[in-house]
């Protein structure tokens, strides 16, 4: 349930709550979609009312290697919060938004350095500068390393996480680090209530 530091942005509410959700999710994965909208539009809200200080919910990136876009995707939301922490949620709700414009079929004729453009134009919408994004996410053309760019070891932090945790696909969520994989991305708000309801929140 540890949230590094540098990740600090991935988390709503106190780091003191007593109680924690984690949620891994894939920008690219239309289930990991429709959750996170009804997690910002409704859930969380919810859960801020009925449960004040008592949850903290952290977004987990979960890089799906089987949609081609992934990883670079996610490394734009990495980029995003390495610049303005406060900015993550709000370039993650773009994202999901314009989830289709990174889907395999919208990419197959546009090169990595397009889609890094095409996703810093993205962060502008939310006020982080586009040429501070692609800093972050240009590999460099100098000699062959494969060193990565500028979030690679966050992004392999990631990985790391969900793999130890064995997270194989998104959505995924765990109450107080216990995966549980009864929860559907198609829940309505009153299945939440009555999935909350029979928890053991802790007060403290």
């Amino acid at each position: 349930m540890a949230l590094a530091p540098q990740f600090a942005g991935h988390r709503l509410g106190s780091n003191l709550a007593p109680n924690t959700l984690e949620i891994y999710l894939d920008y690219v994965c239309p289930f990991s979609a429709k959750i996170y909208k009804k997690i910002r539009e409704d859930i969380w809200p919810y859960i801020e009312q009925t449960y004040p200080d008592k949850v903290q919910l952290i977004f987990r990136q979960q890089v799906q290697p089987w949609h081609a876009s992934s990883t670079i995707v996610h490394e734009a939301a990495l980029a995003v919060e390495k610049i303005n922490s406060k900015k993550f949620f709000e370039f993650s709700d773009a994202l999901f938004a314009n989830q289709k414009d990174y889907f395999d079929e919208a990419l197959e004729n546009k090169t990595r350095r397009e889609t890094a453009e095409s996703l810093a134009k993205l962060a502008e919408k939310v006020d982080v500068p586009a040429d501070k994004v692609l800093e972050y996410l240009i590999n460099g053309t100098g000699e062959p390393k494969n060193a990565g760019n500028k979030v690679t070891n966050d992004l392999k932090l990631c990985i790391r996480m969900g793999r130890q945790n064995g997270i194989h696909v998104s959505p995924t969520l765990l109450i107080n680090g216990i995966r549980d994989d009864s929860v559907s991305s198609s829940w309505e708000l009153d299945q939440w209530k009555d999935y909350l309801k029979n928890k053991p929140i802790k007060s403290r």
